[in-house]
């Protein structure tokens, strides 16, 4: 099962974007060492994987970032440029199979420098006090922590003590966008992508893959780089809630069902809502009675699918869908293209 689809992970997993995720585009500007294990290789999106018999030339391949032991004073950091700007909600600090070689202690700060690089006189804020580490085995490997520090941030910098490796480092937050600036464009914005701060909040079923996928950059790399349930045995359909990055008027729809082939939904339906104030619970049970801004559309195989003003309904500014994979099965990526709304 994947880390993502994790529902004892804290709700800022599920309610925020990973700012530090490499496929948005983060990337790690410098470490004090990397000698075993590459720096960004801790930005992957996937889970970390261990290799019992991997080894390259300095030594035992770990999926991550880890230096090599300090034999001098001092403790090794990783600078990463996160994907976009963004206001940072928590951290998880991953140390998956490093077992032998994990850091006791980490900390995390964040700085906000949005015409480059930090430099020697850039203000670091501590976002995260040091916390004990533990080893990397099954759910323990996972170190969460809320981030209350206010402000819009570009880059973070975790201090591991004294050395080790970390195998995933994700930050979650909300990219921070113009919007008003993005509502007076003559472009229509994809309301519902990452890197605008869609997220998926709850799903029905996600035996296979990750939900979340269906709204990253690109097209899916193979079937497991999507969202796909399982065969479902009784009445009913799939489905998941998408919260947009903000509030907005819809005139298309892209579907793509990329590598899904004999797995692919027979229909898909999409219901929307404008719904005020932070996300609550109710949220799965009202969306069954939110209106269609979609009707029924049938499906092919490994295909886009692409739905415009002719079929979508107006149903004016809206800020959650509930998309219907009728009966069940994989959608690769979903596009919402529209008009942000004036706030």
């Amino acid at each position: 099962m994947s880390h993502h689809t994790n529902l004892d992970a804290p709700e800022f997993t599920r309610r925020f974007v990973n700012l530090a995720d490499e496929r948005l585009g983060a990337e790690a500007i410098f470490a004090t060492d990397d000698f075993f294990a590459d720096k960004q290789r801790m930005l992957q999106t996937a889970d970390a994987i261990f290799y019992p018999d991997k080894y390259d030339d300095n030594g035992k391949w770990m999926d991550g970032w880890e230096s090599r032991r300090k034999r001098v004073e001092g403790h090794d950091y990783c600078v990463v440029r996160l994907a976009t700007s963004g206001r940072i909600y928590g951290v998880d600090i991953d140390t998956s199979h490093f077992t032998g070689n994990f850091p006791p202690a980490a900390s995390l700060e964040a700085c906000y420098c949005p015409d480059g690089d930090p430099a020697e006189d850039t203000t670091w804020i501590e976002i995260v006090a040091p916390i004990g580490l533990r080893a990397g085995v099954g759910a323990e490997a996972h170190h969460y922590a809320d981030v209350t520090a206010e402000g819009v941030f570009t880059h973070v910098r975790l201090h591991i003590y004294p050395d080790g490796g970390i195998a995933r480092l994700r930050v979650y937050g909300r990219p921070d966008r113009d919007w008003s600036k993005m509502a007076s464009s003559a472009d229509q914005i994809d309301l519902a992508a990452m890197i605008n701060g869609g997220v998926v909040l709850t799903w029905s079923d996600a035996h296979y893959g990750n939900p979340n996928a269906i709204l990253a950059p690109g097209r899916g790399i193979n079937m497991g780089d999507g969202w796909e349930t399982r065969r479902r045995r009784e009445p009913g359909n799939e489905w998941l809630i998408v919260e947009l990055g903000h509030p907005g008027e819809i005139e298309k729809i892209i579907v793509d069902t990329c590598h899904f082939k004999g797995n692919y939904p027979d229909r898909v339906s999409i219901q929307a809502a404008y719904v005020d104030g932070e996300k609550d619970k109710s949220l799965r049970a009202r969306s069954m009675f939110w209106q269609t801004i979609l009707p029924e559309q049938k499906m092919q195989a490994d295909h886009i699918h692409e739905f415009d003003a002719s079929v979508i309904a107006k149903l004016g500014p809206v800020s959650h869908l509930r998309v219907n994979s009728i009966p069940d099965g994989g959608i690769s990526r979903l596009r919402i293209l529209g008009k942000p709304a004036k706030r």
